[in-house]
């Protein structure tokens, strides 16, 4: 069977859904919160120039149509020390744009 692909608001890889973040404006109370809920959703690499990207330029937001509170950042950030911490060099970078 197929893995699902998703693609990433920030730099536009394609990849299975397992390799992203999941942000999701909840339906019906248009909440945003991470991984879990049903509703509009978008993905984000766990890179730091994605989230840095995303952040900068609102794309979760403009993905979403909705704000995105500054406590979801807040939460990608510590996801991603965390990674960071446990595994320093399996990270591969985003594919940059030229």
């Amino acid at each position: 069977m197929q893995t699902n692909h998703r693609r990433c608001v920030s730099c536009r890889r394609v990849a299975p859904k397992a390799e992203f973040w999941r942000v999701v404006r909840v339906y019906p109370d248009r909440q945003v919160c991470l991984d879990q809920g049903m509703g509009r959703s978008a993905y984000l690499c766990p890179q730091a120039d994605c989230l840095r990207q995303a952040q900068k330029k609102s794309r979760l937001g403009r993905a979403l149509k909705a704000n995105v509170p500054e406590a979801i950042y807040q939460s990608l950030w510590q996801r991603l020390a965390e990674i960071e911490e446990k595994e320093p060099t399996t990270i591969t970078p985003c594919p940059s744009k030229t």
